[in-house]
């Protein structure tokens, strides 16, 4: 089977970086296997950083409370085919500001949708944030955590770019693998709505 015809329709690619601070090295990797992914599927990428929007996320505990960038962001996400979230190892898990915005992300909005996972940190002591911390996460809004995460250490980066040919490789390697999937999950996505009743869908509820 032809790479043609394992490559999903997927339009948009968003990537959601959880570092506190800018410029970023984890927004660098985000960026990176983003933009691979939109190369490869004729997407369009679009990163979002959530340092930025810090101070509109604090501003209440409801989603009505919070800025308006900050909910325009949130719902570049929830709309999104593919979305990639990254964070920086911090006191081994992900930021609070990562946590924050995925603290507003609607209950249903992400059910099923694919999302490639991706960290960074000083050493590769930080790895299993991948998949202690993360996949969990994203367990709860029962998405689809494609199964190759990408960690990345600061050896990986200069000049807060990426610079390893080794995490490149491990890019390519991760969104070739991931193609058949997405592919597959797109058409028995599509069976399961068409079979699906109106008011048993999530969005019902």
């Amino acid at each position: 089977m032809s790479e043609l015809e394992t490559t999903p329709h997927v339009r948009s690619v968003v990537g959601v970086s959880g570092s506190p601070t800018r410029p970023s090295r984890t927004t660098a990797l985000i960026a990176e296997v983003a933009e691979t992914y939109a190369t490869i599927l004729g997407a369009t990428a679009t990163i979002i950083e959530l340092a930025p929007l810090l101070g509109q996320l604090g501003q209440g505990p409801f989603r009505s409370d919070i800025g308006p960038d900050a909910r325009a962001a949130l719902e570049v996400v929830e709309q999104a085919d593919l979305i990639v979230v990254g964070s920086p190892a911090y006191r081994a898990t992900y930021t609070g500001l990562f946590k924050l915005f995925f603290d507003h992300v609607g209950q249903y909005a992400l059910i099923d949708k694919p999302i490639v996972l991706t960290a960074t940190g000083g050493s590769d002591r930080h790895a299993l944030l991948v998949e202690h911390q993360m996949r969990p996460l994203f367990g709860f809004f029962q998405s689809l955590t494609l199964p190759l995460g990408i960690f990345a250490s600061e050896n990986d980066f200069v000049d807060y770019r990426v610079a390893s040919d080794e995490l490149r490789s491990r890019i390519d390697l991760t969104v070739r693998r991931t193609l058949p999937l997405l592919a597959a999950h797109r058409q028995l996505d599509a069976r399961a709505e068409a079979a699906t009743p109106e008011f048993a869908r999530p969005d019902a509820f």
